[in-house]
């Protein structure tokens, strides 16, 4: 009895931890953006929702996509009581480079430790770069949807889709 007891010990030290679930408050974040600004999620709560869609690399091929999906179509996202990042490992210098050459008019956040992405459960296993996902947060601070489900080509208009599902309030 005292083996199987050591051993469901070890299996529960083993397991990480549990992954990010919609309800729970999101993981606080202060971070440089391309725009030369620090944003923090705090300053977002009871004030407006906040989406965060988490890419792996700037001037990869889905990641342009993707950054000129939200820039070409970022009226829609705008329609909504929403502030909107894209963000990832990458450096804020490659993230501003990545941004202006999109014409991006939305900051994209840097998180050059993977600390971050980590705490959303997004951190690549062994590489220092995010898995492309998409959170929604609420005024509350708290998840509403987590969307693992990306297609770059339409991504303004699924998140503009996605806000209105949710019942974010419009401008």
């Amino acid at each position: 009895m005292r083996k199987l007891f050591c051993c469901f010990l070890l299996l529960v030290a083993a397991v990480p931890a549990m992954a990010q679930q919609v309800g729970e408050p999101a993981p606080e974040f202060s971070l440089q953006a391309s725009d030369g600004k620090t944003y923090t999620l705090s300053d977002f709560k009871d004030k407006q929702a906040v989406v965060i869609a988490w890419y792996p690399k700037a001037f990869t091929k889905g990641c342009t996509i993707e950054c000129k999906s939200l820039a070409e179509n970022g009226h829609l996202i705008r329609e909504y009581d929403v502030t909107y990042f894209m963000a990832s490992t990458d450096e804020v210098e490659d993230n501003k480079k990545f941004a202006d050459e999109y014409k991006a008019d939305f900051p994209l956040l840097s998180d050059p430790t993977g600390a971050v992405a980590e705490a959303y459960d997004v951190k690549m296993p062994v590489l220092n770069m995010a898995k492309r996902v998409t959170f929604y947060i609420g005024k509350d601070g708290n998840i509403l949807k987590i969307d693992r489900d990306i297609k770059p080509a339409t991504s303004a208009e699924d998140m503009a889709r996605t806000l209105g599902e949710l019942g974010v309030a419009k401008k």
